[in-house]
């Protein structure tokens, strides 16, 4: 464990008056912070987050994180125990106890981080502790079991009579549009325990759920006359969220408590069965299969087969992929820098992709799995809207502008279940747009352990370029079509891996169930798995374990398949559902949400319009 320095006067002053009692640990003394004087600091703009019972101010390592600042903005006022603990080595950890300055008593209750829309009371205001959930506020989330009728109103009155600002009036969350509820099928192996049909403790979500207003008022309802469009789409809303809530184990302290004690019990099951070991002679035999078709396109290059060598060259950058992605959640030699670079070689040298930008991205998408307004792994408008959400103009929290569903976004979207396949072919030059951008626009570390990765991948993409599109494209192929022919094949032919990327999430829940869902059961609820024979596996390269994956990221792939068996046990255990398709039915699933959401486009335009004709006539009448 990395020495720490002694705490600063200005740690010391962070703690104010709440310093009642001091804890002992084998290195220093902590003291015990309220959670009141956590919320003040947090006004203040502290970026406090809870790992592991202590309480760490990470202000000073925001701008130095390889994996950047929008992940850590996730966390604060959270538990990120197990955020922290999934996505970094036990070095990272260690050099994170410098950051501690105090410690909690008991369970952590999490805030809503300000990023996602949380209020917090400035310090001095609304008295000297925190004021837990009267009885009268828990009487009335209990009676929800008798009366569906739960209302804004409800959550409104409830939050005003708690006065916890972390939970007063926020932006929406994410709430599910998936639909039809998925038909059980033999691919579908949905778990689940009786206990998730119980009552949910509504005094520990009902911000987070609030959309869910009157369950009384039905999606038929909504269709024999809407005021406007969005309150048909509402009613849809909320009965997406209600199959949630009915579908996944309560959200109660008590079930998810235990859902995350048995969670970190098969991690340590895990470890013990030697699974998070690298197997590096499979590497071996990637790398033989690599060579074999860069050497292939070569050969095919040479005899002027341009056709043929795309195809290899596709093929191979497909391939080379999922190796990048291993290097980027250390799971090849488990050091940051050596899979840094492992990563950087394959990704920005071999296929003119930064290895930053994906580490940037990939780490909040690991985080808020799924969420419209957060996850940019699944913020693709114009081309794509996976929820209804997206109608609504809805800022992007991870690209901080508007997503606007402008005239080319309900174009592209009304017709996204036919263009889905043309667009994946091309979902690569997009790639290298978000690359250069975060290359340019100075969004890498610039101080840090990783301040010379970006000069790194400066070179490796001026290496790229200069190999592939002066050395290939320019001298070795004749004549501009030809050239343009093989630039659009050797493209086409990664898409499987786009569709392997979204086939994993498109289908699933993009509702929110409030800050207190514990993490391994929300990667459960917006994360699927595909069913393959093992012979396949090479073509899938890991993604077809994307759920193991999101529990246990830094578990080499190659392991995923043994570790399956155990994460099914877990889910069987703790009454979570584990989704399980075959490729094909995947992709049906897949496009049937899509074909669900463009509908919904079509009701809302054609409730607008008739609003319009109705203004119109109305006018007329006058």
């Amino acid at each position: 464990m990395a020495s720490e320095p002694p705490p600063s006067r200005a740690a010391a002053e962070d703690t104010g008056t709440a310093q009642q009692s001091t804890v002992k640990t084998t290195e220093r003394t902590y003291p015990i912070i309220s959670r009141r004087e956590i919320e003040a600091l947090i006004s203040e703009g502290r970026h406090i987050i809870i790992v592991d019972q202590y309480v760490l101010k990470v202000d000073p390592w925001v701008k130095y994180h390889p994996g950047g600042d929008k992940a850590i903005k996730h966390m604060i006022g959270r538990d990120a125990t197990d955020e922290v603990n999934g996505l970094h080595s036990p070095e990272a950890r260690a050099q994170m106890n410098r950051y501690r300055v105090g410690r909690i008593q008991g369970r952590w209750k999490n805030f809503l981080p300000p990023i996602q829309g949380g209020k917090f009371r400035p310090r001095g205001e609304g008295g000297e502790e925190w004021e837990e959930e009267s009885p009268e506020i828990r009487a009335r989330a209990a009676s929800y079991d008798e009366d569906t009728s739960f209302g804004s109103s409800f959550a409104s009155q409830a939050a005003s009579t708690a006065s916890e600002s972390s939970r007063s009036p926020s932006p929406a969350p994410s709430p599910v549009f998936d639909g039809e509820a998925a038909p059980e099928s033999n691919h579908l192996r949905a778990r689940t325990n009786a206990r998730s049909k119980s009552a949910i403790s509504r005094s520990d979500s009902f911000t987070s759920i609030s959309s869910v207003e009157d369950e009384k008022t039905s999606v038929k309802g909504a269709d024999d006359g809407p005021r406007d469009g969005m309150a048909h789409l509402d009613a849809l809303t909320r009965q997406e969220i209600r199959l949630d809530l009915d579908k996944y184990p309560p959200l109660d302290e008590e079930t998810q408590d235990t859902v995350i004690r048995k969670y970190r019990e098969l991690n340590e099951r895990i470890k013990a069965e030697g699974l998070y070991d690298c197997n590096y002679v499979a590497y071996a035999i990637e790398g033989f299969r690599y060579t074999l078709l860069f050497c292939g396109c070569l050969l095919f290059l040479r005899w002027g087969w341009y056709v043929p060598s795309a195809f290899c060259l596709g093929s191979f950058w497909h391939q080379l992929v999922f190796t990048a992605h291993d290097a980027g959640h250390m799971g090849i030699t488990h050091h940051f820098h050596v899979d840094t670079v492992i990563g950087i070689i394959i990704a920005d040298f071999i296929g003119g992709l930064s290895l930053g930008w994906w580490k940037r991205n990939h780490n909040v998408h690991h985080i808020i799995t799924n969420s419209p307004e957060h996850d940019p792994d699944i913020e693709h408008l114009p081309f794509f809207a996976i929820s209804h959400r997206f109608f609504t103009n809805l800022r992007s929290t991870y690209y901080d502008r508007v997503l606007e569903y402008d005239i080319f976004a309900k174009f592209f979207v009304s017709l996204q279940h036919y263009l889905y396949y043309i667009v994946m072919m091309f979902a690569r030059l997009n790639l290298y747009r978000l690359s250069w951008e975060y290359l340019l626009k100075g969004q890498a570390p610039k101080h840090g352990p990783a301040w010379w990765h970006r000069h790194l991948e400066l070179a490796g993409q001026v290496f790229f370029w200069y190999w592939f599109g002066y050395g290939i494209m320019y001298k070795a192929i004749d004549g501009n079509w030809n050239r343009f022919a093989f630039f659009m094949i050797s493209h086409a032919v990664t898409s499987p891996l786009h569709v392997q990327i979204t086939l994993s999430h498109f289908a699933m829940s993009t509702s929110d169930l409030g800050p207190h869902e514990s993490f391994p059961q929300r990667m459960l609820r917006t994360t699927m798995d595909v069913d393959c024979p093992e012979w396949l596996d090479f073509f899938h390269g890991g993604l077809q374990f994307q759920a193991i994956h999101h529990l246990y990221p830094r578990i080499p792939r190659h392991n995923l398949r043994k570790t399956q068996r155990l994460v099914q046990e877990f889910c069987n255990d703790v009454g979570i559902p584990y989704a399980l398709y075959g490729f094909v039915e995947g992709n049906k699933h897949v496009i049937g949400r899509l074909a669900d959401v463009a509908r919904q486009a079509a009701i809302l335009k054609k409730c607008q319009q008739t609003i319009v004709d109705g203004s119109i006539g109305h006018s007329h009448a006058h």
